[in-house]
């Protein structure tokens, strides 16, 4: 370790913000991993003018950083190596602002998404990006990686409720574009370049979030189909019929269900017997309306035989089960090794894509443990597969890797929907982003941040 630089260091940052020795042992890769962080150390400054002080640091010695959320990241983007240092945006949690009348708040990047949503309904507001690792995930990591979820059917991604940003550029540079307003079309939309950049571009510090009006009606319903092309014709009914009021519509294959409501587990709504399950949900603001005309659109649903069975939430309790058994995956991480995909692609190709997807991978391991669920109205899949095959993780990982990815090319998919490149899918990125995309993202790396400290490494190698 350069003696010089952790000198330097600490004295930016003081003995309580730099995190080394019997702490640093202590501190993990995250969710996903548990092993110790192999960082020299990890940093976590307590303001955006202390975190500009580091970056300061780190460049004048040539340091490469790693930037930290909730270390809830599926592409190990946030995994420090040994040679970077970590920096951690965890002691950064304020909400500074909130302007009711505009519906929007200022937050720093270290509040959990959780912690926004219910801010925002302490307000009776929504911030309507929601995934299973709301309590934990942050802010600034959502906004890096231009987070997803369960309502981007209606709402979108997090790039959509983002009015402003400020942030750290690698050599300490602070840039603030804290725009508070949907319409300000003057010139160049700079947040853009740091929503979904991955922490390669600079650290974000706080962010203007957009809130919207709180739903005062939410009907959930559990449904279930025997066909994959019934459950792509229920997508489209709902979406006729529900219109902007569709906020979620969650898929899951009968194999998952089934594992998650073996005896022991969750209690099974529906028989386990089915091929495809669905979570169909609408929210609205004329509560007895909006109940009628999701029963009757249910009624009809059953009398014309597009579902085969279901089952509707009658209070907040149900409501809740009914969603555990959605987003509560850990049953399917029980075999190890286990690998978990996020991909995109047009909701028209996903009948034979899936089809030609579980022929492959029974064909390659016939013992394979394999569960798709996911968003598909946004046309998100995700996979959870356990090749029972061997013990070689980075072999078995090529050969799923290749399976998945391979036939995306040539339906227009995408090898990441919502969880982003990090260091596990930069050598598949060319098969979502052409040359002439990579060249000129490369080019933006190198003008922001051109001794490649940030993040080095993530969505693409630097030549």
């Amino acid at each position: 370790m350069n003696e010089a630089f952790f000198t330097a260091l600490g004295s930016v940052t003081g003995s309580q913000n730099l995190i080394v020795g019997e702490r640093l042992a202590l501190r993990t890769n995250g969710y996903w991993d548990a092993s110790p962080t192999r960082a020299l150390a990890v940093v976590t400054p307590e303001s955006s003018t202390q975190l500009q002080a580091i970056l300061a640091c780190c460049h004048r010695y040539r340091q490469p950083v790693v930037v930290q959320g909730g270390l809830t990241g599926t592409v190990k983007g946030q995994w420090a190596q040994a040679d970077e240092i970590a920096i951690s945006l965890e002691k950064m949690t304020g909400i500074s602002a909130f302007d009711p009348a505009g519906k929007t708040l200022v937050a720093e990047a270290g509040c959990t998404l959780q912690q926004i949503q219910e801010f925002a309904n302490q307000h009776d507001l929504l911030f309507p990006i929601d995934i299973g690792a709301r309590g934990s995930c942050t802010i600034g990591g959502n906004i890096a990686t231009n987070a997803g979820g369960m309502e981007v059917v209606r709402y979108g991604m997090m790039r959509n409720h983002v009015l402003g940003l400020e942030v750290v550029l690698a050599d300490g540079t602070l840039l603030s574009a804290m725009n508070q307003m949907q319409k300000n079309n003057t010139g160049y939309d700079l947040k853009q370049l740091f929503i979904g950049s991955e922490g390669t571009l600079g650290i974000v510090t706080q962010a203007v979030l957009q809130l919207q009006t709180l739903p005062a009606s939410c009907e959930t319903a559990f449904l279930a189909c025997e066909q994959f092309a019934l459950v792509t014709a229920l997508l489209d009914s709902a979406q006729r019929t529900l219109g902007d009021n569709l906020t979620r519509f969650e898929i899951m294959d009968g194999n998952y269900y089934n594992l998650q409501t073996e005896p022991g587990h969750f209690t099974p709504p529906l028989p386990r017997n089915h091929r495809w399950y669905v979570l169909v949900e609408l929210m609205g603001y004329a509560p007895e309306q909006d109940r009628e005309h999701f029963h009757n659109w249910l009624q009809e649903l059953i009398e014309t035989e597009k579902v085969c069975d279901a089952v509707i939430a009658q209070n907040q309790k149900q409501r809740h089960d009914l969603w555990l058994i959605r987003e509560s995956f850990e049953v399917a991480m029980v075999d190890k090794p286990y690998f978990l995909y996020d991909v995109s692609l047009p909701v028209s190709a996903m009948p034979d894509y899936l089809s030609g997807l579980n022929g492959a991978l029974s064909a390659h391991w016939p013992n394979a443990l394999f569960f798709t669920l996911g968003h598909m109205a946004d046309g998100n899949l995700h996979f959870f597969l356990t090749p029972r095959a061997g013990t070689d993780e980075h072999k078995l990982k090529a050969e799923a890797d290749n399976i998945i990815y391979s036939p995306l090319a040539a339906l227009s998919g995408s090898v990441s929907a919502e969880h982003g490149i990090g260091l596990d899918k930069k050598h598949w990125l060319n098969h979502s982003r052409n040359s002439g995309e990579i060249d000129l993202m490369k080019k933006i790396k190198a003008l922001l941040d051109p001794d490649n400290l940030l993040n080095r490494g993530r969505i693409f190698d630097m030549d």
